[in-house]
């Protein structure tokens, strides 16, 4: 596991996700702006928590990157997330 995985999925444990499906997809985009040979930068997030319930998209989208915190200002150049509650 790459250690950028390692620490968005600890960190985004606070969000007590029901699933959660996280892709490094950095090879795609080398040559791109942001993009590291090793990976870790591009990344594709695909969230389920009951924690987002009520929430808008941009309201659910906040939430991830506190969650994240200081990884989305060095370590993650692009973050795509897909964040709903259960059953929706």
């Amino acid at each position: 596991m790459h250690p950028v995985e390692k620490a968005m999925r600890e960190r985004l444990a606070a969000l007590a996700p029901v699933t959660l499906d996280l892709r490094d997809e950095s090879g795609q985009h080398a040559g791109h702006a942001g993009s590291r040979p090793s990976g870790g930068s591009h990344w594709r997030l695909a969230i389920v928590a009951e924690a987002f319930r009520g929430k808008s998209t941009v309201a659910r989208h906040r939430m991830v990157y506190e969650a994240l915190g200081d990884l989305m200002n060095a370590e993650i150049h692009a973050l795509r997330i897909e964040a709903s509650a259960p059953e929706q």
